[in-house]
């Protein structure tokens, strides 16, 4: 389709074909409840470590235990999305995260809960890789990096969703209720889906292949592929290691009393501080996109981790609850805004065959090395105090941003 030009800030949408829109709307939906789940059981946190009885460290490693399970689902939905199709790779982990999402409600005991999260977190791994693939096969490249970063932006959505829901449920019904709803708007998401194609690009690559893509694996981890594969796995693992150590423990350090080293804030006053911070976080995401498009993809995410890793210190020693409502948009911004360049650049720097497979292993490896830093950020408070441990994210955005200086990509990248 031939885009015609626009003078309207979201004219390259409006003027976007059906398929594309729907393509671009399904993926959205999919990470938006992705992200959903996981602020479901951030603001929860606190209510299932004491009727659980959890230390801190083992509550971290609730999370981890759900990273490194998505970790390992994301890379088999990305071989599968490329053998398969990126539409049944998509529906199919939607189905597995919003059943476990609703279980975790069931459970009575640490184990239980355990196995609910690392089972959801199987299904979770495997929506970002086939989503982000199917809507940069769909669409043209000079719209492709507004695409996906709009994609990405769904991730604020999700997390505003579910803020809200905590804070309509749990101070009425309690924290097992909060898990209850987060399978209704899965459902919807699996009947949207049902309308969907897979793109031309796979169809055609799938009809032309002279042999499986199974066996071109291999080709991930030699030469260019594999120099760009190690770069966007380790740059990767940065970037996670300091949003998951960062943003699980958010919520708990605003809700922890002054004596505890946090905020002391209720959990209707931290969903509204998170709120805000996600709508920051949204115009982060939305924000890179055109200035990838316009610009340098590599030069806005280096620009955006700096920033990142200049606002964490200034956000956990700053003791004025009304000063962090104006950090906490900041904070989102550039804490965050930078996932929408990582899948922008994976998705250009690897062929259609292997695209599917490359995401998902680049993004989910990058997960298992990064899974344990809830649990290090919990354990490090233990002994150090929440702020203190929050400061070692700072460092995970520097190292992201100087490993993600060694990216090769094309002129306008």
């Amino acid at each position: 389709m031939t885009q015609s030009a626009g003078n309207g800030i979201f004219s390259w949408l409006t003027q976007a074909s059906s398929l594309e829109r729907r393509t671009l709307l399904a993926a959205a939906l999919g990470w938006m409840l992705d992200s959903m789940d996981v602020m479901l059981y951030t603001l929860v946190l606190g209510q299932v470590q004491r009727e659980l009885h959890l230390s801190s460290a083992l509550a971290g490693a609730m999370m981890s235990a759900t990273l490194l399970s998505a970790a390992f689902g994301g890379i088999a939905f990305g071989w599968f999305a490329d053998r398969f199709g990126r539409t049944r790779a998509l529906t199919l982990s939607v189905l597995i995260y919003s059943v476990f999402t609703a279980a975790c409600g069931f459970t009575h005991t640490a184990a239980t809960l355990m196995i609910c999260r690392i089972l959801l977190g199987l299904g979770m791994g495997g929506e970002w890789a086939s989503g982000a693939a199917l809507v940069a096969e769909t669409w043209p490249a000079e719209h492709r990096g507004k695409a996906l970063a709009l994609v990405q932006s769904s991730w604020a959505i999700g997390y505003m969703l579910g803020a809200a829901i905590v804070a309509l449920i749990l101070p009425r019904y309690g924290w097992r209720p909060v898990f209850f709803v987060g399978i209704l708007p899965a459902l919807l998401t699996l009947w949207f889906r049902r309308g969907l194609h897979e793109s031309a690009a796979w169809t055609a690559e799938r009809a032309n292949a002279t042999q499986p893509a199974a066996s071109r694996y291999g080709e991930l981890f030699r030469g260019s592929l594999g120099r760009n594969m190690l770069i966007c796995t380790s740059m990767n693992a940065a970037t996670l290691f300091a949003y998951w150590g960062l943003f699980t423990w958010v919520p708990r350090f605003l809700s922890m009393s002054a004596a505890e080293g946090g905020r002391g804030m209720s959990i209707v006053k931290t969903s509204g501080w998170t709120i805000a911070m996600q709508a920051g976080t949204f115009l982060g995401y939305v924000t890179f996109g055109y200035l990838a498009d316009r610009f340098s993809r590599k030069y806005t995410y280096i620009g955006y981790l700096a920033m990142a890793a200049v606002m964490v210190p200034l956000f956990v020693f700053v003791p004025n609850p009304s000063v962090l409502l104006l950090l906490g948009p900041l904070v989102g911004f550039f804490g965050t805004g930078y996932f929408s360049g990582f899948a922008i650049i994976t998705s250009e720097l690897f062929p259609t065959a292997l695209r599917g497979s490359a995401m998902g292993f680049a993004y989910n490896t990058g997960r298992i090395l990064s899974a344990a830093a809830p649990y290090i950020i919990g354990r490090i408070s233990q002994s150090q105090g929440l702020s203190s441990a929050l400061t070692i994210t700072s460092g995970a955005f520097l190292l992201a941003a100087l490993i993600a200086s060694t990216l090769r990509l094309s002129a306008k990248s």
